[in-house]
């Protein structure tokens, strides 16, 4: 992998600035799939996620994807495979994974990580990239999307009680990372990089 996956504990277009500039460089346009927000406000997701554009000085295509059908869609497949910087965003990670799982789109995500580009996802959508995923139903974990495998994320970790903190800690069968809002971890061409208060228990995988 020659790009990068960066997974981000929370706050999409508000609580990540400074590593948003550090990651984009001279990115002129990001592609922003609020898919994960399908059935709540995506259209309040793109509406700061345009704030954010303008902020940091970036374009934004907001691609709607929503459901598996539009996933499949191979002119969405091609706005995201020629993207230099792909932004997933939303807070169901459960229909994150049915929507892009084994489709155009999320083959397309795989080739910007492949091919030098940034795949960021935020809060929930981060933990659906991964495989094992968290489930946020009840703190357990499922099958995720697997662009990162072999170690799984607790997106807005500073929100969760220490008994559902302590559950999920021992459910874990792999590397687990918890991600409070403002903090990321980033899966790089040469390793990895912890960002800000996130926490690993386990050994990452090389």
């Amino acid at each position: 992998m020659h790009g990068t996956i960066a997974l981000m504990g929370g706050g999409p277009f508000t609580a990540n600035d400074d590593l948003d500039r550090r990651l984009l460089g001279s990115t002129a346009q990001v592609v922003v799939l609020p898919t994960a927000d399908a059935f709540e406000e995506p259209g309040a997701l793109v509406a700061a996620a345009v704030a954010w554009g303008e902020r940091l000085g970036v374009e934004i295509e907001a691609l709607m994807v929503m459901q598996r059908h539009d996933a499949d869609d191979e002119g969405a497949a091609t706005v995201v495979r020629e993207a230099a910087a792909v932004y997933l965003v939303g807070d169901s990670s459960m229909h994150l994974r049915s929507a892009l799982k084994e489709t155009a789109v999320f083959g397309a995500l795989v080739h910007v990580a492949r091919n030098g580009g940034l795949v960021a996802a935020v809060g929930p959508s981060a933990a659906a990239l991964c495989d094992p995923m968290l489930d946020q139903r009840g703190g357990a974990f499922t099958l995720g999307l697997g662009l990162v495998s072999g170690v799984a994320v607790i997106p807005d970790a500073d929100s969760w009680s220490e008994e559902r903190r302590t559950r999920t800690l021992s459910l874990a069968d792999t590397p687990l990372v918890e991600l409070p809002v403002g903090s990321a971890l980033l899966r790089l061409a040469d390793g990895w990089e912890l960002v800000g208060d996130a926490t690993v228990h386990g050994e990452l995988p090389s």
